[in-house]
């Protein structure tokens, strides 16, 4: 009988429309995000429509929709990095990657995210590339940063 990756995600469940969190959680720890058809494996399993599923999981902003990419772009519009410019800079790596923020590249490289504060109001403003954060960011230096990402990986 060939593997069933879902039997293991479903595995100690009882199929109750009540654990839909706990399964939601576990798709997504183990493939990054809520694919189409794993919303569908869920619905029909736990017996609730796919709409449910959707509503419950566009309130968490823990759940994903798309596939995360390799490395991820959070961009921080807290109060000091908006007033110096966050705005700007998210809007030069939307057009630059031609993604919205909770969305990845076609190529997989890039995942952009808006967030609310980095912890770095002093350093304003900010980004992070992974766990790597960039103070005093500008437009120019955006650029700068992605295209020494590039050319370092495609080495």
């Amino acid at each position: 009988m060939p593997f069933d990756p879902f039997a293991e995600i479903v595995r100690g469940f009882e199929g109750e429309p009540a654990e839909l969190i706990p399964i939601l959680q576990r798709v997504q720890a183990i493939y990054g995000y809520l694919s189409p058809e794993s919303v569908g494996r869920i619905s029909r399993w736990l017996r609730i429509s796919e709409n449910e599923i959707f509503g419950v999981a566009t309130f968490f902003a823990q759940f994903r929709f798309s596939q995360p990419g390799e490395h991820v772009i959070k961009v921080c519009l807290g109060t000091a990095c908006h007033v110096k410019g966050g705005e700007q800079i998210l809007d030069v790596l939307k057009r630059r990657l031609d993604i919205q923020p909770g969305e990845s590249t076609a190529d997989g490289r890039y995942q952009l995210e808006r967030v609310a504060c980095l912890g770095c109001c002093a350093l304003a403003p900010v980004l992070a590339i992974d766990e790597k954060v960039y103070a005093d960011t500008s437009v120019l230096r955006v650029h700068q940063m992605l295209e020494e990402r590039e050319n370092r990986e495609d080495a």
